[in-house]
């Protein structure tokens, strides 16, 4: 039986990941996979995360399993950590939540939940959007349709084009939006925008389906959740995917969160059974280690402090990456860059043709993607210029 499938290909961000590992150049530069790096192009454990860790070393004397829903801790500091500690609907109850693998996990639960409650519901994705979007969601059975959200001339959002496709939108279907530092365009949404969707949301019906991957990665951690609060403060109903992959650094530990606003405290918890059920059909059991650390963090006055410091200081490296990739790129080309410095997060679409693309892997062993979306922190002091010089040589 087995002999009959054939080989599929790479994901082709891991593909070329793995790729540029077996390039023997030592200028290589690598800006595919969405991971924090430092200067020393390490992705680094947090103090916070590495102090969290060898009490819990001292302290666990089980390796029992967790709950379905996952540690308590966690789930109590993730759900302050994303709504707010202030959040009425935190307050009232209407807020439950499922630790989940990692925020691929979080959108699959999302996803089953949804299609629980109405499996003809449609999916409005952004075009673009971060691919394992399609199938994470797609394979539950929901249809998805697009809207417009990213304006390559301009380098900004279509906000007049979301609109205008979400006009669409009916009631009970989904609108995936990404909460901050929207991966792979680095173009978020302002306050006012965020407003004029949770206009549309009450009047049209739909729900939204928020992936908040990158929160305290663009600007700050409240900043970066404003438009969720603001639609939570406003709709009865709001799927959330939450992760600490980025803001924790615990990509390996596959820590996340399904949150679930609802119209009372008694859907909430009945939200809450069927994501069990859902999870329970799907890896019947949550992993431990990195929830257990993140909720240690997120629950100790001294923890919080040293970890909203290191995230503060990472959040101010990449956006100086980007002042510095900008000057660096605009003194070699003579071509404006500047849109790199206005987008948030870990992303960038640097504008390149894919033959462009093609010429900086096979000519200078600089690697992104095809449509040239860069990872900002697979900068550093150390390959800046050369990579400038490369994009001029292309170009």
């Amino acid at each position: 039986m087995l002999d009959t499938l054939q080989r599929l290909p790479d994901d082709p961000i891991l593909g070329l990941a793995a790729i540029c590992r077996e390039d023997s150049n030592p200028n290589k530069v690598d800006l595919t996979v969405g991971i924090y790096m430092d200067e020393s192009g390490v992705c680094p454990v947090f103090e916070a995360i590495q102090q969290a860790q060898q009490t819990l070393v001292k302290e666990e004397t089980t390796k029992a399993y967790l709950p379905p829903a996952g540690d308590a801790d966690f789930n109590r500091g993730m759900r302050a950590l994303v709504f707010g500690g202030d959040s009425d609907a935190l307050a009232a109850g209407r807020v439950s939540s499922i630790q989940a693998p990692g925020g691929c996990g979080a959108l699959r639960i999302g996803a089953e939940v949804a299609y629980a409650a109405k499996p003809d519901a449609r999916v409005w994705i952004s075009d673009p959007t971060w691919p394992v979007h399609l199938p994470l969601i797609g394979s539950v059975g929901l249809e998805f349709s697009k809207y417009r959200y990213y304006d390559a001339v301009s380098h900004g959002v279509d906000f007049d084009g979301m609109v205008g496709d979400l006009k669409q939108a009916g009631r009970n279907d989904l609108v995936l939006l990404h909460g901050c530092c929207h991966n792979p365009c680095g173009a978020d949404l302002s306050l006012d925008q965020w407003q004029v969707i949770a206009d549309m949301a009450e009047q049209q019906g739909f729900i939204p389906f928020i992936d908040i991957a990158y929160q305290g990665l663009g600007s700050s951690l409240d900043e970066d959740a404003a438009g969720l609060r603001l639609l939570a403060a406003r709709l009865p109903e709001m799927i959330v995917a939450a992760s600490c992959s980025k803001n924790m650094g615990l990509y390996r530990e596959r820590t996340g969160c399904a949150m679930f606003l609802c119209e009372s405290a008694d859907n909430a918890d009945a939200i809450l059974s069927q994501a069990k059920v859902a999870a329970r059909r799907l890896y019947s059991m949550p992993p431990a280690h990195g929830a257990l650390l993140a909720g240690k963090v997120l629950n100790n006055e001294q923890l919080d402090r040293i970890w909203r410091e290191e995230l503060l200081a990472m959040c101010e490296r990449i956006n100086g990456l980007r002042s510095q990739l900008v000057d660096s790129l605009q003194a070699s080309t003579g071509r404006d860059f500047d849109f790199i410095r206005r987008e948030n997060g870990m992303f960038s679409f640097l504008g390149l043709s894919e033959a462009n693309v093609r010429k900086l892997r096979e000519e200078h062993s600089v690697y992104m993607l095809g449509s040239s979306r860069i990872n900002v922190a697979g900068v550093n002091a150390g390959n800046i210029d050369y990579l400038s010089k490369a994009i001029a040589a292309v170009l």
